[in-house]
């Protein structure tokens, strides 16, 4: 069987990524989709529902989020995206797997840089568990990866240029 042409399914995609839409998100997702996490490997997030809560509270961390560029072919496409969190750029790639009616089946997602992974961490965690009913639970992971932002953010503005290429 050929594969299917994607182009709609991905230009919606793209489309609600810029706007913040997660329920047309959604839309373009398999039911049975898997997200991997940039930030953790402890878990995944299985099914529309629950990707679709991951995606309503990125939409609500990441703003400006612009898809530079779309790369690949056939069940496979990569999206190169940039946006911010906070004061932070983020800059994203989303390596999208595609299923046999051309939805996303899996979306596997990478970020640089490292203060604004770990900006995204403070943020998304707690919202995620806040919204899974564990307000206690969103204010330790707030409280436990505030010292990482606050590191990473710090050595990245005053000790990292300290080690910039000469010349």
């Amino acid at each position: 069987m050929p594969d299917p042409d994607p182009t709609d399914v991905l230009a919606r995609w793209c489309a609600a990524n810029e706007i913040g839409d997660a329920g047309a998100a959604t839309a373009c997702l398999a039911p049975d989709v898997v997200l991997v996490s940039p930030l953790t490997d402890q878990f995944r997030f299985r099914g529309r529902e629950q990707v679709r809560v991951v995606l309503e509270a990125v939409f609500g961390v990441v703003g400006a989020l612009t898809v530079e560029s779309v790369v690949g072919d056939g069940r496979m496409r990569s999206l190169l995206c940039r946006g911010r969190v906070g004061g932070q750029v983020l800059e994203e790639v989303q390596l999208l797997r595609l299923d046999d009616a051309g939805l996303i089946s899996e979306l596997t997602l990478f970020g640089r840089p490292l203060p604004a992974l770990t900006a995204l961490m403070q943020a998304l965690g707690p919202e995620l568990v806040r919204r899974q009913g564990s307000p206690r639970l969103a204010a330790l992971l707030r409280a436990a990866t505030g010292p990482l932002h606050a590191m990473t953010s710090l050595g990245d503005r005053r000790i990292v240029p300290l080690a910039a290429p000469r010349g």
